[in-house]
C-alpha cells in the first residue's frame, strides 16, 4: 500500500486497477482539501470516523452542505464542484473510477495548483 503526505492529512491507495480505486484518508480537524472537480472521476465517500463537511454542487457560489457523521456517504458524479472539512480528525474511505490524475482545482489553502 502506498501512503501519501498532504498537507491537510495522508491518503492510502488500498486497491488501484483498470476498474476502480480504492483510498483510506485521513483529513486533520480544521482542515480541508481543494475545491476540486474531476471531468471522469466518479467517486464515493464513505465516512469511517471523525466528522465531515461536504461542499457540492455545479456553481462554485452556491454550493450544497452536508455534513458526514460515522458510517454515511456521498456519491460525486464527474463535473460536481466539492470540497471536504474535517469538523473532527476524520478518515474515510474514497472508492471510485481510476483516474488518478483527474483532478482540477478551483482553490486550494495551501497553494497548491
Amino acid at each position: 500500500m502506498k501512503i501519501i503526505k498532504k498537507p491537510w492529512g495522508s491518503e492510502e491507495i488500498i486497491s488501484c486497477n483498470k476498474i476502480y480505486v480504492v483510498k483510506k484518508l485521513f483529513m486533520k480537524k480544521g482542515h480541508r482539501c481543494s475545491l476540486q472537480f474531476h471531468r471522469l472521476k466518479h467517486e464515493t465517500v464513505f465516512l469511517i470516523t471523525g466528522m465531515l463537511k461536504v461542499y457540492f454542487g455545479s456553481n462554485k457560489d452556491k454550493l450544497k452542505k452536508k455534513v458526514l457523521k460515522k458510517n454515511q456517504s456521498i456519491i460525486l458524479k464527474p463535473k460536481t464542484i466539492h470540497r471536504m472539512e474535517a469538523l473532527k480528525d476524520s478518515i474515510y474511505l474514497e472508492s471510485s473510477t481510476p483516474h488518478l490524475d483527474d483532478v482540477v482545482r478551483l482553490e486550494d489553502d495551501y497553494r497548491r495548483i
